[in-house]
């Protein structure tokens, strides 16, 4: 082989360690089997128009559901080779270069490419069924808002074994993330794969604010709308007005290392501490926008399986709007020892700990629903109830941490790493996991196995707190984050073998999770009722899984809990189905589109240019999305209507007429 193409293919894959072999090894093996089976049996056509073109929320909730697991797995392997280099003292399993690679791509994938799309998945599944609506207020964009998600999570993948992973951590702070620092295209990849999804973030948010406040059913005021929806407004406004912040401060960063500006350089006249705090004005909003839809799980999971209605309703929806004005007033508590004094240091501090109060209200609120309800032990509200006593450590060990002077003893240390995990995992992701396995059935029309997801729930909740707890007491004797390493005679040594047992454990709680999902494919009782919980709002009115049109009429409400009154009256007598109360009319419904995938696919190609300076392919990139958007902007015929035969048929098939 001539030199030349050795030493660019040297260059260009990442080569050295034996776990990016077995990676590159995983990849092609992955790749061929997912080929073939789909030439197999013939799927190709079937894969293009039913999921690669669709514009059907509840598919594209189901897709980002799918991708969410998957990045799950990424990122809980990134945890378990870590784990595992920090199990015991000197250890040498991973060098240093790729123990920072992996912490690196593990605090993004879990918060912007697991989180993110765990939210996004429930809000298309979830948002439009419970406010009545028959689609999201912009499907076209919908669909871009997804593609450039699983693009830009692609990208950011691809540098495992493509060039070089980004090694400064998840929050990239300058000068480490500068070029002068970090040469190669791993922070690029960071960078660019960031910018691509938060893009489609952006649009997420617009999509579904204008979805609730213009789309919902006649009577359903926003005083009438159920909890989880009220949580969805909270993050949509987090996230239009944060998200800016970061795509500020990316930009800014990226211009930085291929532009040499130097914005971020200090001895060029450039201010470091100003990314920090772009950074952070995102950063600790989307703690809040991730958790906030959990919140809103939890108030629907706990209202079902207590049988009764959410207690303090007007409390809860005033703590969500509560939540989220604060939590704009808190990020300089991630620097309190920057030096900005004790006047800001105190403003910061004070704001942080007032958010323990709606958040407090809110757990309240659940405690007395369930007093004296009628609670049924499930699997959604097992993870509810394990949420509660998470969440409670986690929030008392943050307000440990908004204490500013004691903050200087705890900051940067393995104190910090438990409270933040205490919060994220035991909110957000035990949250995600109970809205799973709650609108399982809506989603699939069967549910999944109450015995494995018990098993799954207690594997993953006790190795949760074996795993966190020793982390408190090693952050107390010193440990600090981000070392490799650690030297015997520390005493450190036992509590992180503890914790790595207890990441063990977590393990097998996930791998029970898919291995649920693939038996109950299967084997997983049927939903014929469409309610399988006999739950109270809207989206259990309709058949599991719900017809494309989502309601063949749209309901009228004139109440909290729509769909529990309508029982209850029809129980009574008083009423019957809107369904044969009302005429059926055409719907209208919008065309099945490619180009939503095929912009993904620009956007991917602009930034791997830019990842590796390659501008020829960054300009082809940006010139097929113009042409794209220019066709579009031409595209008269974008939708459909569904003829009242078709409609009948198919509630007559679901037993409804």
């Amino acid at each position: 082989m001539p030199v030349d193409i050795k030493n660019f293919l040297t260059h260009f894959f990442v080569t050295g360690y034996p776990l990016i072999y077995g990676a590159d090894a995983s990849i092609i093996l992955a790749t061929v089997a997912i080929l073939f089976v789909l030439t197999y049996f013939k799927k190709w056509k079937w894969l293009w128009t039913e999921w690669l073109t669709t514009v059907d929320h509840k598919k594209i909730g189901i897709m980002y559901l799918i991708a969410a697991l998957l990045m799950m797995f990424r990122g809980g392997v990134d945890a378990i080779l870590m784990r595992t280099q920090l199990m015991l003292p000197n250890m040498h399993f991973l060098g240093p270069q790729h123990y920072n690679e992996i912490f690196t791509t593990h605090g993004t994938l879990m918060i912007l490419f697991v989180a993110m799309p765990f939210i996004f998945a429930l809000f298309n599944i979830v948002v439009p069924l419970q406010i009545g609506a028959r689609d999201v207020a912009f499907p076209y964009l919908n669909a871009i808002s997804f593609w450039l998600f699983f693009f830009a999570a692609l990208l950011l993948n691809l540098s495992f074994v493509i060039g070089g992973s980004p090694d400064a951590g998840w929050s990239s702070y300058p000068p480490l993330a500068g070029a002068e620092f970090d040469k190669g295209p791993g922070e690029n990849y960071y960078l660019l794969s960031l910018q691509i999804t938060g893009i489609g973030s952006m649009a997420t948010g617009i999509n579904f604010l204008v979805t609730i406040l213009k789309m919902r059913a006649p009577g359903l005021t926003l005083m009438r709308l159920p909890l989880f929806t009220w949580s969805v407004v909270g993050a949509c406004i987090l996230i239009i007005v944060s998200f800016p912040a970061l795509t500020a401060a990316l930009a800014l960063l990226l211009i930085d290392r291929v532009a040499g500006a130097h914005f971020f350089t200090m001895l060029a006249g450039g201010m470091p501490m100003m990314y920090v705090n772009l950074f952070w004005i995102w950063g600790h909003p989307e703690v809040y926008i991730v958790v906030l839809p959990a919140f809103g799980v939890f108030s629907e999971v706990v209202a079902t399986f207590s049988k009764k209605r959410i207690f303090g309703y007007t409390s809860m929806v005033a703590s969500i709007m509560v939540i989220t004005v604060i939590s704009y007033f808190v990020w300089v508590h991630h620097f309190f020892t920057m030096g900005a004094g004790p006047g800001v240091n105190s403003f910061f501090a004070l704001a942080t700990m007032a958010i323990a109060i709606p958040t407090g209200v809110k757990v309240f609120n659940w405690l007395f629903t369930m007093y004296r309800g009628r609670i049924r032990i499930t699997a959604p509200m097992l993870w509810t109830l394990g949420f509660i006593p998470n969440f409670a450590i986690g929030g008392a060990t943050g307000v440990l941490l908004a204490v500013a002077p004691a903050d200087y003893q705890y900051h940067n240390s393995y104190f910090l790493i438990a409270h933040f995990h205490q919060v994220l995992i035991g909110g957000t992701i035990y949250g995600m996991l109970a809205g799973m396995y709650y609108w399982w059935p809506k989603m699939f029309g069967h549910r999944l196995s109450e015995g494995l997801a018990k098993h799954a729930f207690w594997w993953f909740n006790l190795g949760f707190y074996i795993c966190f707890m020793p982390q408190y007491a090693l952050g107390l004797m010193g440990m600090t984050r981000r070392i490799y390493t650690y030297p015997k005679g520390l005493g450190w040594g036992p509590y992180n073998f503890i914790a790595t047992v207890g990441a063990y454990m977590m393990a097998i709680g996930f791998v029970l999770i898919v291995a649920n999902v693939v038996y109950s494919a299967f084997y997983g009782e049927r939903d014929t009722t469409g309610d399988i919980w006999d739950a109270r709002t809207l989206e259990w009115s309709l058949p599991s899984p719900a017809p494309h049109y989502n309601f063949a009429v749209i309901p009228h409400v004139d109440r909290r809990d729509a769909w529990w009154v309508m029982k209850q009256e029809r129980k009574e007598g008083k009423t019957t189905l809107d369904l044969q109360q009302e005429p059926i009319r055409p719907i209208h419904m919008p065309n099945n589109s490619g180009r939503p995938f095929i912009l993904g696919v620009c956007f991917f190609t602009v930034g791997f240019g830019f990842a590796f300076s390659w501008y020829a392919l960054v300009v082809l990139g940006f010139l097929a999305v113009a042409v794209l958007l220019l066709v579009r902007s031409f595209e008269y015929e974008d939708s459909h209507y569904i003829p009242v035969e078709e409609i009948k048929e198919t509630e007559a098939a679901y037993g409804r007429l």
